[in-house]
């Protein structure tokens, strides 16, 4: 049965410069890169050497943990460059692509007549299994454990997010064949979760073989851990998977074509932008030529790879994460501005009274990186309680990762939340504590300690 949930606590954070809904294609990068960072805990071990011939779905390197899950590239071409850092730790693999993409071949089937084994191994050999990740730890999931539901939010809340009712349009056929193959990994529910007072794209109203649910209210409503937390919650012990929309349908391709075809819709959004918009790119392309397109205004912006809240900063020549579909680009903000504080506000974001821009709430504003002072003690205050729509004691979790209490943490609700689930917790927060980080060192010493 559908369910329909109300988050009342959160934050709609209004920002200049969404992505008109206009999509534009550009010619194929010229490099793209794949970058272990984007895997929360993996131990990659390369299979390829400099100089290495790929097409799209060639394996690159795979998880040392768990050898059958291997990380493919997404073009064709050659193996460029293999840049490490300290102690030798791999961070990206570039590959310099053709002008047209080769693609490896996989077998072309109806998934609903596959078994779960068959659909997993054609997932690992093809490099779409890292696609599906899991709670808790917000790691890829384990292929050997069955999880008690899948999730996938149809719909993101985070600020000047792209619109992804605009980017499945036209893909029900694909979405639909990576439904049914998900529908094979567990004998739960696949829980597809739809924004309220919207009228879903046909991909998402129109779905077999799940369980439609609907979601209102502020951001962080479409946040899969917010989601997971309303409608089945995590128990110790317990595992559930989620994935985005977009990879449902690299999926459904998949055993539709037989083929890696890692198309990403991203929207480019944010301040400094001139023509924010859609373009139609593939997983870990370089983001240089897509930047010159749409134009940046002049000035020290900060580029980075998904949203304002939980994105990663890249430079002009980055390139776009694996799970991202977001760049944003606003000013750097290190520019001092004297007794700022005293200035009545009316252009300045605050979540409290202390600027006189809170009689306008509706205005969107032009964020910059400024912190407006740094870390101080951290005291309770009652802000992470406005925003943080769970049942769980934000300021406690914390103040128990940070004196590494592994039992309270648990009893706290670590297995529940990741990063993003604290993004809003650090915008609002006057102590400037990095919720964020804190929370993957607790996730990071829990996943440790029962490994």
């Amino acid at each position: 049965m559908s369910e329909y949930i109300k988050i009342k606590r959160g934050l709609n954070l209004k920002l200049i410069g969404e992505a008109a809904k206009s999509l534009l294609e550009l010619p194929i990068a010229e490099i793209f890169a794949i970058k272990p960072k984007d895997f929360v805990g993996l131990t990659p071990k390369l299979v390829v050497k400099v100089g290495a011939i790929v097409e799209a779905g060639t394996p690159l390197f795979y998880d040392k943990n768990n050898k059958n899950i291997q990380f493919c590239s997404p073009v064709s071409g050659e193996v460029i460059e293999i840049l490490r850092g300290e102690k030798r730790v791999i961070l990206e693999i570039k590959i310099l692509a053709d002008r047209e993409v080769k693609y490896r071949s996989f077998p072309k089937s109806n998934p609903s007549q596959l078994s779960r084994n068959e659909i997993i191994d054609q997932l690992l050999n093809s490099g779409v299994w890292p696609f599906i990740r899991q709670r808790p730890y917000g790691t890829i999931a384990n292929p050997s454990e069955n999880p008690k539901a899948i999730f996938i939010s149809a719909f993101d809340t985070n600020p000047l997010a792209p619109d992804t009712d605009f980017i499945l349009s036209g893909k029900e056929s694909h979405f639909q064949t990576g439904i049914n193959a998900l529908q094979q990994l567990t004998t739960g529910k696949i829980h597809l979760n739809v924004q309220a007072n919207t009228a879903p794209t046909p991909a998402f109203s129109q779905a077999q073989n799940v369980q439609i649910n609907t979601i209102s209210g502020p951001h962080p409503a479409g946040n899969v851990g917010v989601q997971i937390h309303h409608i089945d919650p995590i128990n110790k012990g317990e595992v559930v998977w989620y994935i985005n929309p977009q990879d449902v349908v690299i999926m459904g391709k998949l055993f539709d074509e037989g083929l890696l075809d890692a198309t990403r819709i991203l929207a480019v959004t944010g301040s400094q932008v001139n023509n924010p918009k859609y373009y139609k790119t593939i997983v870990g392309s370089s983001i240089k030529n897509i930047l010159t397109e749409v134009g940046l205004k002049k000035g020290d912006n900060r580029i980075i790879s998904g949203s304002i809240l939980s994105g990663s900063q890249i430079p002009a020549d980055g390139f776009l994460g694996f799970y991202d579909s977001q760049i944003t680009v606003i000013p750097e903000g290190n520019e001092y501005e004297f007794m700022g504080w005293l200035a009545p506000g009316f252009d300045k974001f605050s979540v409290s009274r202390t600027f006189f821009s809170w009689l306008t709430p509706n205005k969107k504003h032009d964020l910059n990186t400024n912190l407006h002072g740094e870390e101080r003690p951290f005291v309770m205050t009652g802000q992470y309680e406005k925003v943080f729509p769970m049942d769980i004691y934000p300021v406690q979790l914390l103040k128990s990762i940070l004196i590494e209490d592994i039992d309270m943490m648990e009893k706290l609700g670590i297995y529940e939340v990741v990063e993003e689930d604290f993004a809003l917790c650090e915008l609002v927060c006057t102590s400037k504590i990095k919720s964020q980080e804190i929370i993957r060192h607790g996730l990071a010493m829990v996943r440790k300690e029962f490994s």
